[in-house]
C-alpha cells in the first residue's frame, strides 16, 4: 500500500540564542584570565586611548555571615582615556554579539587598526567576575552606564529573556571608559604571586616595543594593585615597559619580505665590538603547496646562553626591571627563558600564544636536536613578527585568541622566518667557529655533530666560488653534492648515535651487576635448594597419597612464586639497560622513572640506612629518551651510593629535588659524602672517559651519563658544594 502524508503544522521561526550563549562565546570561548584583561586593553587600543590602567584590590564580602571566616571578594578595574562610547554605540554595537563595526571600518578615528575584529572580546570579561559595571564618557560629554549581572545569562532560556538596563546623562567628567568587574572569593584567589607575574610578562610582550618605537606612538599601560591579597604586589604600581632584555642581544637580523619573497636584511654580531653589519638581499622560496603571506617585518634577536656570554649580558647592563639591581646568571639565564620566544604581531600588538616561552611553533629545539652547533634554541631567541591585516595576509586568527589558523599562508610565514633565521645561524656559526666560541669537540655526541655537519664546508666553498666567478649553474650542481653529502653523515651519526645509547645503557648495566648479583643471589640459591626437595616430595607422592606432603608442597610453591617475582622485578628494573634496540622519544613521567631506578638499589639503601628524599611532582612529564633518563639516574646513584658506603658519615642521605619553571626542568641530585673536589669540577675532568677516584672504577660512568643528557639537549653539570656531592640536570 502506498505511504501517505498530511501536513500538521508549519511555520517559520528565528534562531533564538540560549541565555547561556553569552557566556559560551566570552567566559568558555577564551583561552585564559590574561587574555581576557587583553581583550579590554585592544578595546582601549581601538578607542585612541593613550592610557589604560588595570587596578587589583580586594575588599570583604558584604554577604559574609557573623559565624564564617574572614572572605574576600575582587574588584578589577580598567579605565582608560579613549574616545568613549555614545548610548547608540553602547545599545547597538557593545550590546551585538559578534558585529562586524570595526571590521568594516578597520581604523579609529585617529587612524590605528582595530585589534578586535570579531566582536566578541568584550564578552570575555564574564571570566574574570560575576558583575561588570561600564561607565563611559563621549568627547561631547555623554555618559553611558550599565551593569551585568552574568550569571543572569544561566537562569534566563533565551538571550532575549535577560533585560540589561543602560542610561545616558549628560557629564562634565573627562572622556573615557571605565570597567569595575566584581569577582566571588575564587576568583579572587586566582591571582597569586605567579598568575600575576605571568599576566605581567604577557603585557610586557603585548605590544612590540620596534614598532611601538618607530611609529613614536602613546599607549601606556599601568598594572596598580591596592588593599590586595598578594604582599609582594601590596600597594605598588607597574608601568608596563619591555624588558632591558631586548636591546643586549649577540646576534640580530632583521627587515622586509617582500609579498613575492625578496628579503632585504641587515645581520648585526654586537657578541662583540667592531664586527661590521652585513647586508643581505636574496630571495625566499617556500614549500609548493604554501603560499606567500604578503609583506613582513622581521626582527630577529639571538643570544648565546654559554656562562661568559650570560656574563656578558651582565657587564652590558642587563639588571632586574623592578629593583634595577644587577642580576646574577641563574637570575639572567632564567629571564632569558622567560622572555624568549618569536612572537608574531599584526598592527603592533601579539597575537597569542606565538612568542609565549616554550610555545615553539617554529619548531626550533626540534631543528637543534639534529643540529646543536648551528642551529639555535627556542630559549635563544627573542623576535617580533609583523604580518599585515587578514584581507591581505590572509593569517586569520582563532576566536578563542589562540593563535593563527594553519592554513597555506601560516605556513608560508614558517618558510619565510625559517629562512631568514637560518642565514643568521649560519653567519653565527661561522663566527664562533672563527674565533673558539663554538662548543669543543670532547665527547662523542658533539664529534658526530661535527661529522654530521658540514655547514662550515659549505660557507668555505661559497667564498672561494665567489672568487672565482664560478657560473651559477655549477655553484649550484656543488651545493646539492656538499647537500647529499651532509644528509648521507646525518643517517650515518644517526645510525651511530643510536647504537652508541645502546652500548652506553650495557655498559651502565655492568657497573652495576654487583647490585644485580646482589639482588638475584637469593632467589636463585633457593631455586637450586628447593628443587631437590620437591623432586623428592613428588616421588613420595606417587607411591602413596600423605595429605601432610601435598600441603608441604603447596606451601613451597608459594615460596617459588615469591622469588619468582623477586627475579622477574629484578630484570624488569634493569631491561631499560639492557635494551638491544632504541626507542623513539616519547612523553614519560620522570617521578615514575626516579622510583623505578631507585628499586634497583633497594637493598643497598636499606642495609646501609639511608634515607633518600624525592621531591618531584606526580605530574612532571617529559619529553625525551627514556632509556638515557635511567642512565643518567643509575650511574648518579650508584656513584651516590658507593661514596656513601664508604664514608665513615653517620646520617648518609641522598636528595633528589626536581623544580618546574616556565617548562623548564631542573634536577638538583645531591648528598652528604665526601664530595668532589673543586679543582676537578673547575676543569671539567671528572666528565672525561677514564677519569675517576673509585679504586676500582672505569671512569665511564659521569661520560656516559652526560652523554645521554646531550642528547636529549639536556646539561649535566658537577657543582661545588662543601657539604657532599651535587650534580644538576636542566634543560639547555
Amino acid at each position: 500500500m502506498e505511504a501517505t502524508e498530511q501536513k500538521i503544522k508549519d511555520g517559520i521561526y528565528n534562531i533564538r540564542p540560549a541565555g547561556r550563549h553569552i557566556l559560551t562565546i566570552g567566559r568558555d570561548l577564551i583561552k585564559d584570565v590574561y587574555a581576557a584583561l587583553i581583550e579590554l586593553v585592544k578595546n582601549s587600543y581601538d578607542a585612541d586611548a593613550n592610557n589604560v590602567i588595570i587596578s587589583f584590590s580586594a575588599f570583604p564580602d558584604p554577604e559574609q555571615k557573623p559565624d564564617e571566616p574572614d572572605k574576600k571578594k575582587l574588584k578589577i578595574m580598567v579605565s582608560d582615556d579613549g574616545h568613549g562610547m555614545s548610548y547608540e554605540t553602547v545599545t547597538e554595537k557593545w550590546m551585538v554579539p559578534s558585529t562586524n563595526d570595526k571590521e568594516i571600518r578597520k581604523t579609529s578615528p585617529n587612524g590605528r587598526h582595530f585589534q578586535g575584529r570579531k566582536g566578541i572580546g568584550r564578552y570575555a570579561v564574564s571570566m574574570l567576575g560575576d558583575e561588570l559595571l561600564l561607565d563611559t564618557v563621549t568627547t561631547s560629554g555623554e555618559r553611558t552606564t550599565l551593569v551585568i549581572l552574568w550569571n543572569e545569562f544561566l537562569k534566563n532560556k533565551f538571550l532575549s529573556d535577560v533585560p540589561v538596563l543602560i542610561e545616558s546623562f549628560n557629564s562634565s567628567r573627562d572622556q573615557g571608559t571605565f570597567l569595575e568587574i566584581i569577582g566571588t572569593s575564587d576568583q579572587l584567589y586566582v591571582w597569586n604571586r605567579t598568575e600575576i607575574e605571568k599576566l605581567i610578562g604577557e603585557l610586557k610582550k603585548l605590544i612590540s616595543p620596534i614598532e611601538k618605537f618607530e611609529k613614536h606612538e602613546k599607549f601606556d599601560i599601568t598594572v596598580k594593585f591596592k588593599d590586595f591579597i598578594v604582599p609582594e604586589y601590596e600597594n605598588i604600581e607597574i608601568k608596563i615597559e619591555p624588558y632591558p632584555l631586548v636591546k643586549l642581544y649577540d646576534y640580530r637580523i632583521s627587515g622586509n619580505i617582500s609579498a613575492t619573497g625578496d628579503a632585504t636584511l641587515i645581520f648585526e654580531n654586537d657578541s662583540t665590538l667592531g664586527v661590521p653589519d652585513e647586508s643581505l638581499n636574496f630571495k625566499i622560496n617556500i614549500q609548493p603547496y604554501n603560499a606567500y603571506c604578503g609583506p613582513v617585518s622581521l626582527d630577529l634577536r639571538v643570544f648565546d646562553r654559554e656562562p661568559e656570554a650570560i656574563q656578558n649580558l651582565i657587564d652590558r647592563g642587563l639588571k632586574n626591571p623592578t629593583t634595577n639591581q644587577p642580576l646574577g646568571r641563574r637570575e639572567a639565564r632564567h629571564l632569558l627563558s622567560q622572555y624568549s620566544g618569536i612572537g608574531i604581531y599584526r598592527k603592533g600588538f601579539r597575537i597569542r600564544p606565538h612568542g609565549d616561552a616554550g610555545y615553539d611553533w617554529l619548531l626550533l629545539d626540534k631543528r637543534r636536536v639534529q643540529n646543536p652547533s648551528l642551529r639555535i634554541g627556542s630559549d635563544q631567541v627573542i623576535g617580533f613578527i609583523s604580518v599585515e591585516p587578514e584581507e591581505i595576509s590572509h593569517l586569520e586568527e582563532k576566536s578563542a585568541r589562540d593563535g593563527l589558523r594553519e592554513n597555506k599562508y601560516y605556513h608560508g610565514l614558517i618558510d619565510v622566518v625559517n629562512s631568514v633565521l637560518s642565514e643568521l645561524e649560519s653567519r653565527r656559526y661561522y663566527y664562533r667557529y672563527k674565533t673558539g666560541k663554538g662548543r669543543n669537540k670532547n665527547n662523542v655526541e658533539e664529534a658526530l655533530e661535527s661529522f654530521a655537519d658540514l655547514s662550515l664546508l659549505r660557507l668555505e666553498v661559497d667564498k672561494e666560488l665567489d672568487i672565482s666567478g664560478i657560473k651559477q649553474e655549477s655553484r649550484t650542481r656543488i651545493g646539492q653534492i656538499i647537500r647529499k653529502k651532509e644528509e648521507e653523515n646525518q643517517k650515518t651519526a644517526s645510525l651511530l648515535r643510536n647504537t652508541i645509547a645502546i652500548y652506553q645503557g650495557q655498559a651502565t648495566l655492568g657497573k652495576i651487576i654487583n647490585v644485580v648479583l646482589h639482588e638475584g643471589r637469593k632467589p636463585v640459591s633457593y631455586f637450586r635448594n628447593v628443587g631437590y626437595l620437591m623432586s623428592s616430595w613428588s616421588d613420595e607422592l606417587r607411591e602413596k597419597f600423605d595429605p601432610q606432603i601435598l600441603d608441604e608442597l603447596q606451601q613451597e610453591l608459594k615460596e617459588v612464586n615469591q622469588n619468582s617475582k623477586i627475579l622477574a622485578d629484578l630484570f624488569s628494573k634493569i631491561d631499560p639497560l639492557a635494551s638491544k634496540r632504541r626507542e623513539n622519544k616519547a612523553k614519560f613521567n620522570l617521578l615514575s622513572l626516579i622510583n623505578s631506578v631507585l628499586k634497583i638499589f633497594n637493598s643497598q639503601i636499606k642495609e646501609n640506612n639511608i634515607s633518600v628524599l624525592v621531591n618531584c611532582d606526580q605530574s612532571i612529564e617529559l619529553l625525551a629518551w627514556k632509556d638515557d633518563f635511567y642512565i643518567v639516574f643509575t650511574n648518579l646513584l650508584e656513584n651516590s651510593i658507593h661514596w656513601l658506603i664508604s664514608n665513615s658519615v653517620t646520617e648518609k642521605e641522598i636528595k633528589i629535588d626536581v623544580s618546574e619553571q616556565f617548562e623548564n626542568i631542573l634536577i638538583d641530585l645531591t648528598d652528604n659524602g665526601p664530595g668532589i673536589e673543586e679543582k676537578f669540577i673547575e676543569s671539567g675532568a671528572i666528565f672525561e672517559p677514564g677519569f675517576t677516584t673509585k679504586p676500582d672504577g672505569s671512569g665511564l660512568g659521569l661520560a656516559i651519563a652526560g652523554e645521554a643528557m646531550n642528547r636529549n639537549n639536556y646539561s649535566l653539570e658537577a657543582l661545588y658544594s662543601k657539604k657532599g656531592v651535587h650534580f644538576q640536570i636542566k634543560n639547555k
